[in-house]
């Protein structure tokens, strides 16, 4: 990921890579403020009138290389085993959701987290106490179930996929069937406010808004430069358990996270504000810190970042910022002292968020939508 640019609206300063903090009060809720300055637009800062901060986290070279540990098995997988020289033994038996398997004359043998050669030498230990000779034991993976990855969104067949073996961001996203492509007519359609039918696939991804999410956390993977322009050093190798997420283009929304009373998605009506947008998300809490609310825009692996003193702007002092769509508001509890690890903080926020809505709505259309806060050290 290249470094961070940033933006402000009336103060965000920077002082030797450190944010300068204003004071968290605890002031009336958005809903009841009344800007008299009309909404002001973000306009980018110069890079040198700031000081830069840390460079962000780029992405891990050995996030690159295939994975070296055996297979380890887990309830779903099938394994063929065999006595040698005796057919009459051969079986398949499948890793139950306990962890274990069934054999011969064996009890229920724990085989969860184990490789193949540790369930081999497992059941050859076994085995011995009915056996006189020591066992000659054939062991085979048949199907690999336990570990599986998610990839939903803009994808042809979105859905659950196992990994069988080393598999690459490219390699699962094609097992998904692909990107969904934007038919010639959609851009027009959508000009004119023509709404594409219903289960159409002319909706693109929005690349600047996908994301893998790892042991939730954010994987920097700029997927613009992997798909659009075949930048190979952005294919990492997926793991058991990731979360592959390519929203839509057309999906015109805002995200309102942090301490507010309904974190939530909000659709994007012709102009929504700040104090707007937090309004609609039930209003911050008492506690929360209105002078250091924080503004996302543009692409995940780029991000620009702007903080707002939402407190000058309920009091009037400050007028009251425009929102543009796929923006992240994000309202913290306490002020961070590093726009860095702040921007870390919102990032990994937004992607769970976003991970287990997706996520439940895949299981069940019924589910309701949920927020999800990140604890960070500021």
């Amino acid at each position: 990921m290249k470094p961070i640019r940033f933006f402000h609206v009336v103060r965000a300063a920077l002082a030797a890579g450190v944010l300068v903090l204003a004071a968290c009060n605890n002031l009336p809720q958005p809903g009841s403020a009344r800007s008299e300055a009309p909404p002001a637009a973000l306009q980018p800062v110069a890079a040198s009138s700031l000081a830069s901060p840390a460079p962000a986290p780029s992405l891990d070279p050995a996030l690159l290389n295939a994975p070296s540990e055996a297979y380890r098995l887990g309830p779903g997988d099938r394994l063929e085993i065999e006595l040698m020289g005796d057919p009459a033994t051969r079986a398949t038996t499948v890793v139950g959701p306990d962890g274990r398997i069934y054999y011969y004359l064996l009890p229920g043998i724990d085989v969860w987290g184990m490789t193949l050669v540790q369930v081999r030498d497992r059941l050859v230990s076994e085995l011995q106490r009915y056996v006189r000779q020591k066992p000659v034991l054939s062991l085979t993976l048949r199907a690999a179930e336990s570990q599986r990855v998610w990839v939903l969104g803009r994808v042809n067949s979105p859905g659950v996929y196992t990994l069988a073996g080393p598999t690459t961001l490219l390699e699962a996203i094609s097992q998904a069937g692909g990107l969904s492509s934007a038919s010639p007519f959609a851009s027009l359609a959508a000009s004119l406010g023509i709404s594409s039918p219903a289960g159409s696939t002319a909706e693109a991804a929005d690349l600047g808004r996908a994301f893998v999410i790892r042991k939730g956390a954010l994987v920097p993977v700029d997927f613009t430069r992997l798909l659009r322009e075949g930048d190979l050093s952005q294919n990492i190798y997926v793991q058991p358990g990731d979360f592959v997420f390519l929203p839509s283009t057309r999906v015109p929304e805002v995200h309102v996270l942090g301490a507010v009373v309904q974190p939530r998605s909000e659709r994007m009506p012709n102009t929504l504000t700040v104090v707007q947008a937090i309004a609609l998300a039930g209003g911050a809490f008492p506690d929360a810190c209105l002078s250091n609310v924080a503004i996302l825009r543009g692409s995940l692996a780029h991000p620009d970042i702007a903080i707002i003193p939402v407190n000058e702007v309920l009091h009037g002092r400050s007028p009251d910022v425009r929102l543009e769509p796929g923006d992240i508001v994000y309202v913290p509890y306490t002020p961070y002292r590093t726009l860095l690890r702040y921007t870390n903080l919102i990032l990994d926020t937004f992607v769970r968020t976003v991970g287990v809505n997706e996520g439940a709505h895949a299981v069940s259309s019924n589910s309701a939508s949920v927020g999800v806060n990140v604890s960070v050290t500021p």
